[in-house]
């Protein structure tokens, strides 16, 4: 019947992905005073993270939309359609169509092929993989750089408030106002 051998199609997916991302973007939208302040603080850094974020979110719509024109070749191929080359050139299965050919009689493949085809399919995408775990973790480490960053420029911050303290005052009162007043510009930056 088929029914097992049913593929998981991208679309799903892709439907996921898009849903999360407009979730996201209303957040940021409702957020979007804070976050311009926040952003404001160090725009270099920050727009350097903004950009590898857009640059890795369509990476990955990319991926899958490839995909998803591979399933379709596939599903088209497996419904015996008479030519392949109406159907788009699929880009992960290139080695699969390039095998293929333009087959119309029935085909089958050694256990050999088979194995060297399947483990071309699996390189290239987890080669896919790990250039979005790149990204990932590129993201991580610069959002940890700008943590770093705001903290170091705080301390420092702190350390000249508490330096230019003058405590020739005798009053108590105006040397605490002085010291709250000082450390109000780094610590309403944190």
């Amino acid at each position: 019947d088929g029914a097992d051998l049913a593929m998981t199609h991208p679309r799903r997916y892709l439907i996921r992905m898009v849903v999360f991302l407009g979730a996201v973007i209303a957040l940021a939208a409702v957020l979007s005073g804070g976050i311009r302040d926040a952003f404001m603080a160090n725009a270099a850094l920050n727009g350097l993270i903004v950009g590898v974020l857009v640059l890795g979110i369509g990476y990955i719509f990319r991926t899958v939309f490839v995909l998803t024109s591979d399933v379709a070749w596939l599903e088209s191929f497996r419904a015996g359609q008479p030519t392949l080359s109406a159907a788009p050139e699929p880009r992960m299965l290139a080695p699969m169509a390039a095998m293929l050919g333009e087959r119309t009689a029935r085909f089958s493949l050694s256990a050999m092929s088979m194995r060297s085809l399947l483990d071309g399919i699996a390189s290239r995408l987890d080669e896919s993989r790990d250039i979005s775990r790149f990204l990932i973790g590129l993201l991580i480490f610069l959002g940890l750089l700008g943590t770093f960053w705001g903290l170091l420029t705080t301390v420092t911050s702190v350390g000249q408030t508490v330096h230019n303290l003058s405590v020739e005052s005798s009053d108590p009162v105006v040397v605490f106002q002085n010291l709250k007043a000082g450390l109000e510009g780094p610590l309403g930056g944190m």
